[in-house]
């Protein structure tokens, strides 16, 4: 019986060595395609500009500079083999019946790997169908709606809102009277984040000396944008080419900074790359799977800080007498407000009808002016962007969509506000798949 006790031991302890000497060739090996991903990501943005959006990873993998001869021959082939090899490498970890983490960690990679593979083909000229294209760049199609469903929001709107005649010309009437001065931007911008960032403050943690630099710009196709740089800062840029309505500042103020991109970037930072050693989250590529988290979750970030009816009462109670605007209409254009935001995907139609070739760029701005309500300058500058970014668009509208439906069906639509708090900071906080938010 000793001896039968003794050999069962040692088997069990040469089994466990056996498996710890697996983990540790596992994590060896996936920290390995951590650092060819991040190699890989950052040698395509030499090429593509725009494909790196933040990376804050050792120095020691960025590529050398490359002569411009050189930049100038894309090398797609070569970049699609790197691709699937390191996606075959990833699938064997998948497959194994090893540790969930580092399962969960090279699918997150692999998912982000099939965006790498179609941006390589975008960038190299080759087009596919836009609901085909936004599968394989951010993870899901998003909905199609028919002219008439736009249609019927339309007479609703303008049923709604007081006065007669054409209804884009009362909603811009009504608008400008929130347009904040030109001289009150910067005090109302300044404010409206730090709220949002005190409101923030009430339920995270964020890290020490975390900080951004707010800067305001022209001749760009978005309204605002968050550099981050790492180390728990970030550049906010917004863009004053057109006049900012007073519930702009509000919305910008969540979405770039707190609880949005700025908040989100620190949080990864912090507990994946910083305190887990995972690599691969050092790197943001702009066309993935990720931004579709980043956006939905900073343009649901609004809703969190500021819920209800608070952000009325935020503009009216304290932005308004800073910016020196009258409250009156305030009331009827915040309604307005909300029954236009039911018409933010179309502008995923504009966008749809551009990559499709299925109707001409007049066409687009048209149905940007009579469907999402813009404004002539705002509908060239809305089809600008579609131009540059594509269906990048389905990420502040679906992406918001999807955000809202995984934190409001597990805390419900009422329920304690900590809570919801709570559920958003762990979505912030870990590789998130778009899957993840479909279940």
């Amino acid at each position: 019986m000793k001896n039968t006790f003794v050999i069962i031991a040692t088997s069990f302890l040469l089994f466990a060595c056996s498996e710890q000497k697996k983990y540790s060739r596992n994590i060896e090996n996936i920290d390995q395609l951590a650092e060819k991903y991040i190699r890989l990501g950052l040698d395509i943005g030499q090429y593509d500009s725009d494909f790196v959006d933040a990376y804050y990873g050792p120095d020691s993998l960025k590529p050398a500079p490359k002569d411009p001869v050189f930049v100038a021959v894309f090398p797609k082939d070569s970049l699609l083999d790197r691709v699937a090899n390191l996606q075959k490498a990833l699938d064997s970890i998948i497959a194994s019946g090893g540790n969930d983490t580092l399962k969960s960690r090279a699918a997150w990679m692999n998912n982000q790997l099939t965006a790498f593979a179609q941006r390589i083909k975008i960038f190299a000229g080759e087009s596919r169908p836009f609901d085909d294209e936004s599968k394989e760049l951010f993870g899901v199609a998003a909905p199609v709606y028919k002219e008439t469903h736009y249609k019927e929001l339309i007479a609703e709107l303008d049923a709604a809102l007081p006065g007669t005649g054409r209804l884009q010309n009362r909603l811009e009437q009504l608008s400008n009277k929130f347009a904040i001065p030109k001289n009150k931007i910067d005090t109302v911008f300044k404010t409206a984040i730090a709220t949002a960032r005190k409101r923030t403050l009430e339920h995270y943690a964020l890290p020490k000396g975390e900080r951004f630099t707010l800067e305001y710009v022209n001749n760009k196709s978005w309204s605002g944008y968050n550099w981050y740089k790492g180390n728990y800062q970030s550049t906010i840029q917004i863009n004053t080419d057109l006049p900012i309505m007073i519930d702009r500042a509000i919305d910008l103020a969540c979405h770039e900074g707190y609880p949005g991109h700025h908040v989100y970037n620190m949080l990864l930072e912090k507990n994946l790359y910083r305190d887990k050693g995972w690599l691969e989250i050092s790197l943001y590529p702009l066309f993935s799977p990720q931004s579709l988290i980043a956006e939905g979750s900073a343009n649901y970030g609004i809703e969190v800080a500021f819920p209800g009816n608070e952000q009325q009462q935020f503009a009216k109670e304290v932005l308004m007498p800073l910016a020196g605007l009258d409250t009156a209409g305030a009331t009827a254009y915040f309604t307005a407000l909300l029954l236009k935001k039911q018409l933010n995907y179309a502008r995923n139609e504009a966008a749809r009808m551009m990559i499709n070739n299925s109707g001409t760029e007049k066409e687009a701005l048209r149905w940007l002016q009579e469907y999402a309500l813009f404004g002539e300058e705002a509908a060239k500058k809305s089809l600008g962007f579609i131009k540059k970014y594509r269906s990048y668009v389905i990420n502040y509208n679906y992406g918001q969509d999807m955000v809202k439906n995984y934190i409001e069906t597990r805390v419900g639509t009422d329920a304690d506000p900590a809570k919801r708090w709570e559920l958003f900071g762990w979505l912030l906080s870990n590789q998130m798949a778009t899957t993840d938010l479909l279940k």
